[in-house]
């Protein structure tokens, strides 16, 4: 026999003046491999139309989808309501521009970072010959490109970032990684001094409080911590260097 879940989701709509945020109640029967996304659309369909979410793909890589599920940032297409209690607070990722209950502009914010870190490829040739897509690179080059690859700015690691919670200038954990895409691209030109004046500072490395909430909540199961501990270690050496330097004259 079905089981019944109530979602109670936070509702509010900030271009609405006389709106305010409030707790409202939804039930419906789970049922076999019914996701947190089929649920929410079950609710919109069948019993309220003004429920606001963002979905895509549906398929755990467009990452529109995230948002707080019991506390705890998550995907609810890759969130199957069978392994969640009775009862299920949901809200929208904290951090981001609200536009409406679950839905939040993570784009906007991804696109500032994106900029300020210049997350595309520096390559040697300032106009690459376009015939050439791909240059050569190992197998083990290439692996490693792309495992930071994918991420898929889902925004889960930033609103688990207890620093992101003070500083709305931090980076946090998907800046470092796509810093650490491109350093560890043979084909990008820039040394690691490049890459501190990036983020070697309070809004960079040395503002993670190593608290690995990034890690523990990412849906494709990035190596952050192992990212952010490698960056913070070649960042303090590049800092130092001047004084190793000073001391050695």
């Amino acid at each position: 026999m079905s089981r019944p879940i109530t979602l109670q989701i936070l509702r509010y709509n900030p271009q609405n003046a006389a709106s305010r945020p409030r707790l409202q109640s939804y039930t419906l029967d789970k049922a076999d491999g019914m996701t947190l996304f089929i649920a929410l659309n079950e609710i919109r369909e069948h019993q309220d139309a003004t429920l606001q979410f963002d979905f895509v793909c549906r398929a755990g890589i467009c990452g529109s989808c995230a948002m707080m599920v019991n506390g705890r940032p998550r995907l609810a297409c890759r969130t199957l309501v069978n392994e969640l209690p009775d009862t299920v607070v949901l809200a929208p990722l904290p951090f981001f521009e609200l536009i409406g209950d679950l839905s939040v502009n993570t784009g906007k914010w991804m696109r500032g970072m994106s900029e300020r870190l210049q997350t595309w490829l520096h390559a040697r040739e300032e106009l690459p010959d376009l015939r050439r897509i791909e240059e050569k690179m190992e197998p083990e080059e290439a692996e490693a490109v792309y495992e930071m690859d994918r991420c898929i700015e889902c925004g889960c690691c930033v609103a688990a970032c207890g620093t992101a919670q003070m500083r709305q200038d931090f980076v946090g954990a998907v800046g470092f990684g796509k810093i650490a895409r491109f350093r560890l691209d043979p084909r990008d030109t820039r040394t690691d001094g490049d890459y501190y004046e990036l983020i070697g500072d309070d809004s960079g490395v040395f503002g993670c409080m190593s608290l690995l909430a990034c890690h523990d909540v990412c849906p494709k199961s990035l190596p952050l911590q192992t990212q952010i501990a490698f960056l913070r270690r070649k960042m303090v050496s590049q800092a130092l260097q001047p004084a190793v330097a000073q001391t050695a004259n």
